[in-house]
């Protein structure tokens, strides 16, 4: 196997030898290795046995440990080649807000500079991680906080996996599920994207089961086919929010690429491959796509999907987008009566009970203070 997919963001390090600085090759990016990769680098570069490259998985994806100095089981020089040859590259902390309702935001600093979010959701009975798959957004959709600040670039697998690992470390325990939700579409990126998911799903890694992942898209119509046929079995999120062209390209212009015909066909793709439900998520905005009639019409654009529908009242951004007049959360009467059109129609839904509105943490609301 190649050793090239490892290297995605290596460094030149110095080593400090009495008065002699001596440049080493290329350290590994240690959270972007898959197993397999671990495997190479243990056993054909590094002369280890095999069973070495299981304990370096287990202490960082079970144990959350991040220093090679403290895997006690590795033996010295195995650690002294560890420090020497990769980078085990966690996420900078800048940041932290606490919801009233338990919701925590965490504000991350990668090596270039660029700054990303993450929410970390307490429910009842578990917990979930939003995870950012890129620095910014270049979508632009205009109820999201993310799109209307611009796009810096993707993040490596390395990346998006330090923030879900950091986020349990700092919990002291397991989080039960993670959703690619966050800054950024994450079918945009989709290589490191499906890369950190092998990672998490792996039994020597961290062992997540797919039905604990969900990747949620604005509608990338070629990356909802290729996870239709994707190894591990995640469920999909989509984000809809119109059920007709004309006012999905105004909100969304993502649309105009992918129309509401392509990315309903591959939403039915993905359903007959899997056998999974696709969830559709509504953002319900005063006066723009809130008119109970937008119910029927979307009743009849997903007839035969039965899809679930998560209807998510708009969070402000504190932003306007160009040509708009400021967005305005629907009252509480608009938003019933939306809500009884599907009802009438036998359509599963869900109002969304918005975690960490009073942090900037709930849906469409993460900005990440990006550097541009």
């Amino acid at each position: 196997m190649s050793m090239e997919l490892g290297l995605e963001l290596g460094l030149e390090l110095e080593l400090e030898e009495g008065s002699k600085t001596e440049t080493a090759a290329k350290a590994y990016d240690a959270l972007s290795l898959s197993y397999g990769e671990w495997l190479d680098l243990t056993v054909n570069v590094w002369k280890e046995p095999r069973f070495r490259a299981d304990q370096i998985c287990q202490w960082i994806y079970a144990k959350k440990v991040f220093d090679c100095r403290a895997m006690t089981n590795l033996s010295k020089t195995l650690r002294e080649k560890l420090l020497r040859e990769s980078l085990i590259r966690v996420p900078l902390q800048v940041g932290e807000r606490k919801s009233r309702d338990g919701t925590r935001k965490y504000l991350w600093q990668t090596e270039d500079g660029q700054r990303v979010e993450s929410v970390l959701l307490d429910h009842a009975n578990h917990t979930t991680a939003c995870v950012s798959t890129q620095a910014g957004c270049p979508l632009s959709c205009v109820f999201c906080a993310t799109g209307q600040a611009g796009y810096a670039r993707d993040l490596t697998a390395g990346e998006i996996l330090g923030q879900f690992l950091t986020m349990e470390q700092r919990l002291g325990r397991d989080i039960n599920n993670i959703v690619f939700m966050g800054m950024g579409e994450p079918l945009l990126n989709e290589a490191h994207v499906l890369k950190s998911i092998r990672v998490l799903n792996h039994a020597k890694m961290r062992n997540l089961g797919g039905r604990h992942i969900t990747v949620s898209t604005s509608g990338i119509v070629p990356g909802i086919r290729n996870l239709a046929d994707f190894e591990v079995p995640v469920r999909l999120s989509v984000s809809l929010h119109a059920p007709n062209d004309a006012l999905r390209t105004k909100l969304m212009p993502v649309n105009k690429r992918y129309p509401l015909s392509e990315l309903v066909d591959a939403m039915r793709h993905y359903k007959k491959r899997t056998g999974e439900r696709v969830t559709v998520e509504y953002t319900l905005i005063e006066g723009v796509n809130d008119d109970p009639q937008l119910a029927f019409e979307m009743g009849a654009l997903l007839d035969g999907l039965g899809v679930y529908v998560n209807v998510i009242p708009y969070n402000p951004t504190g932003t306007v987008p160009s040509g708009m007049t400021e967005l305005r959360r629907p009252s509480e009467a608009r938003i019933k009566a939306f809500c009884a059109a599907l009802t009438e129609l036998s359509i599963e839904f869900e109002i969304r009970r918005e975690k960490g509105k009073d942090i900037l943490a709930a849906c469409g609301q993460l900005a990440g203070e990006l550097k541009r």
